[in-house]
C-alpha cells in the first residue's frame, strides 16, 4: 500500500505542477523509508524536477542505488565525522572518503587481515590510540582520525603519503619516501582521493 500512495501522490505533484512550479523534494530517512515534501529538511532531501513531458527524481546526475545506500548510511555517523574532523583538522571529506573506501559504512567490518570497524583499525593500532572497542561508531572515527592526523604529520602534511602510510603502515612509505608499489596500496590511494574529489564538488 505505500508504494501506491507513493505513486498518487507523485501524481498529484504531477498535476499541481502545471499550475504551480513550487519546489517539492524527496527525502529519505535513516530507514529507508521515503517522503515528498516542499521544505528541504536535510542533505538526505533531493528535488523533485517537473518538466513537461516527465517527471524525474532526485538530482540530475542520479545516484545509483548503492550510491544512495552509502549515503543513508553515512548520513548515520555525521555527526562524528565533522566533530572529529574539526578536533583534529582534518577535512571530514577525507575522513568520509576514508570510511567509504575502507568499510563502506558498516561499523562491523572485519578485513581479511584483522582490521576492524568503520576505518578499519588493526586490534594493535586501536590498543596503540587507547581506542577500548573498534566496533563502536564514534571510538573508532576518532582513533582512526587521530591516526590520520599523528600519519600527515609524520609525513608534513603529503596526503598521498599519509594515506599509504594508512593503508600498508608507516615503515615501509617512510623507507620509500613514495607510495609503495604494492599494488593493493596504490589502488588504496588512488579510490581515496577519488572519493574526496566526489565528496567535496558535491558528488557521491
Amino acid at each position: 500500500m505505500k508504494k501506491y500512495r507513493y505513486l498518487i501522490l507523485a501524481a498529484l505533484m504531477v498535476g499541481a505542477a502545471g499550475q504551480a512550479r513550487a519546489t517539492m523534494y524527496q527525502c529519505v530517512d535513516a530507514s529507508g523509508s521515503v517522503r515528498f515534501t516542499d521544505v528541504l529538511e536535510s542533505r538526505n532531501c533531493a528535488p523533485v524536477v517537473f518538466n513537461d513531458r516527465k517527471t524525474t527524481f532526485g538530482p540530475s546526475t542520479a545516484y545509483s542505488g548503492r550510491s544512495a545506500l552509502l549515503e543513508r548510511l553515512a548520513a548515520k555517523y555525521e555527526r562524528y565525522i565533522r566533530y572529529y574532523g574539526v578536533r583534529y583538522n582534518i577535512d571530514p571529506h577525507l575522513i568520509r572518503a576514508i570510511i567509504r573506501c575502507e568499510s563502506g559504512f558498516n561499523p562491523k567490518a572485519v578485513s581479511k587481515m584483522g582490521a576492524q570497524g568503520l576505518m578499519q583499525l588493526m586490534p594493535a593500532t586501536a590498543r596503540e590510540l587507547k581506542v577500548a572497542d573498534a566496533f563502536d561508531p564514534e571510538a573508532n572515527i576518532d582513533g582512526g582520525t587521530r591516526y590520520l592526523r599523528s600519519l600527515l604529520n609524520t609525513f608534513s602534511q603529503d596526503l598521498r603519503l599519509a594515506l599509504a602510510a594508512y593503508n600498508a603502515g608507516p615503515t615501509i612509505v617512510r623507507k620509500e619516501q613514495n607510495v609503495p608499489r604494492i599494488p593493493e596500496t596504490v589502488e588504496y590511494v588512488k579510490r581515496v582521493l577519488t572519493y574526496y574529489r566526489q565528496y567535496k564538488d558535491g558528488r557521491s
